[in-house]
């Protein structure tokens, strides 16, 4: 009983806080808490991280405070406190889902749901290390959903802080250049420059990720052999409609989803983001971008059939026409 009342309060105060970011959110004055935090003198760095992780909690905008403390503290030791009080805030957010709700959870939890918790849970801190470097997911809000699985904290903490270091180190370093700017300090367009190229790399993440992550293409014979097998696994036809209804048809067990409806539809596929995915096109074009879309997306196992349709007909095994 008593420990169902601490939980009902924690979460009460978890909702009053949040409530309350969401509805002040627009009145928040960046200038007004660096100013404060100057006049803080020594005890600035602690009440920023403080606040940093307070904020994480209770889904204050991360970047806002990643560049006030760039602006505050400078490159490095600015990385340092964004990064330290950020991966805080997420190891508490996520404690607290685990302490909530992560039983309950694990009871009532079905469906999609469930899958998609399985899968986090078996690729332990690699999904924690690529959701940190593409950030895919809203930050905050993935801290609570990943104290719902049954993740190692310890895994969690440890890939967490390594890598979000790449984004803070950019981030940091645009509120410093920022400030620089404001302030005309000496080398203010190298600086900008170099903030801008850091955030060009770590935009440019989802791309690396998503071309480490893809597998090795499949040959026709790889994918007959597996489909006769009964494997579990998606099929994925990525050609226009026209040509998956044309004179080289398409396998029977494929799925149909055009190459330019893939972003918006891919909620259809989420019972195979930890499950084997086969692209295939007319040749291997197409589905070799598509494959690169789903990798990027956090699809685990994506493979591409070589020189697709094509070969399949090349090889006389059986297709439709509608």
């Amino acid at each position: 009983m008593k420990n169902k009342f601490t939980k009902l309060i924690l979460l009460l105060v978890l909702i009053a806080g949040i409530a309350a970011v969401i509805v002040y959110r627009d009145q928040i004055n960046a200038q007004a808490l660096e100013q404060w935090l100057q006049e803080a003198g020594a005890a600035a760095p602690i009440l920023f991280m403080l606040i940093y992780i307070i904020g994480t909690v209770f889904f204050l905008p991360g970047s806002l405070l990643t560049l006030i403390g760039g602006a505050l503290f400078g490159p490095v030791l600015g990385t340092f406190y964004n990064l330290t009080a950020a991966t805080l805030g997420a190891m508490l957010s996520f404690l607290v889902a685990r302490y909530l709700a992560a039983d309950w959870v694990a009871q009532k939890t079905g469906g999609k749901m469930k899958q998609l918790i399985s899968g986090v849970e078996n690729e332990g801190w690699r999904f924690v290390a690529f959701t940190r470097l593409v950030p895919l997911f809203p930050f905050n809000l993935l801290n609570y959903a990943l104290g719902l699985t049954r993740i190692s904290f310890t895994q969690y903490s440890l890939a967490t802080y390594i890598c979000m270091l790449p984004g803070a180190i950019a981030y940091t370093y645009l509120g410093y250049a920022g400030k620089e700017a404001i302030a005309g300090g000496e080398g203010m367009i190298q600086k900008i420059m170099l903030a801008i190229a850091l955030l060009a790399l770590v935009s440019f993440l989802p791309r690396i990720i998503g071309m480490l992550r893809r597998k090795p293409m499949v040959s026709v014979d790889q994918l007959k052999q597996r489909l006769d097998a009964g494997e579990k696994l998606l099929l994925l036809d990525v050609r226009p409609l026209d040509a998956y209804n044309g004179d080289l048809g398409h396998i029977p067990q494929a799925t149909h989803i055009p190459l330019n409806e893939l972003p918006q539809r891919l909620n259809e596929l989420g019972d195979y983001l930890e499950k084997p995915v086969i692209t295939i096109c007319r040749t291997d074009r197409m589905s070799s971008q598509a494959a690169q879309l789903l990798a990027q997306k956090g699809f685990a196992d994506v493979h591409v059939v070589k020189m697709g349709m094509v070969d399949w007909n090349k090889n006389g095994y059986p297709v439709e026409t509608n």
